[in-house]
């Protein structure tokens, strides 16, 4: 079965692809970065991914453009509710394309985090999945986090110190 996982980073990809490959998943990889502030740190997580997935032979789909300008506008004066728009965002362009790609699966390594909202990314999956007409695989991979994050640590990948928004930056660096 075809599986389009959107992929957040190349530390949080590790177990979940891992997991997937176990579980004869064939696997396409997708990068979305509108969300992700500033403009170098994007290219940073780009670049680590390019460099990570080349060592595992996967396929990666890197978004055309950075429309942070886009983002940003979508979520000002509801910050609050910023991480379901992200949410939002991120699984509806996968679910998106996977259906172009004729993907039988869409799914995210936002459910490795254990610092993401799980319920709600699998709500929001689902709800997506339904409109779309491309199933959303939901697994709770933060069962490997620290395998992950070992794994991640002895390749020498660069690792971000916050989830990729402007707002997530200053909750990470901003201490009043």
């Amino acid at each position: 079965m075809k599986i389009l996982l959107h992929i957040c980073c190349a530390p949080c990809a590790i177990y979940p692809i891992k997991i997937l490959r176990m579980e004869d998943f064939d696997i396409m990889g997708f990068f979305y970065k509108h969300n992700i502030h500033p403009y170098m740190e994007c290219i940073r997580r780009q670049e680590t991914l390019q460099s990570y997935t080349a060592t595992i032979d996967l396929g990666v789909i890197y978004q055309e453009g950075y429309d942070l300008e886009g983002f940003i506008q979508n979520v000002v004066f509801r910050e609050s509710e910023r991480c379901s728009y992200c949410y939002y965002e991120r699984l509806r362009t996968t679910a998106l394309m996977a259906k172009r790609g004729k993907f039988d699966y869409f799914s995210t390594t936002l459910l490795y985090s254990k610092f993401q909202k799980h319920d709600k990314l699998k709500s929001i999956g689902e709800e997506i999945g339904k409109s779309v007409g491309v199933r959303f695989y939901y697994q709770d991979f933060r069962t490997g986090w620290k395998e992950g994050v070992a794994a991640s640590k002895r390749l020498g990948l660069y690792r971000q110190q916050y989830c990729g928004c402007i707002y997530s930056e200053k909750e990470r660096y901003f201490k009043p």
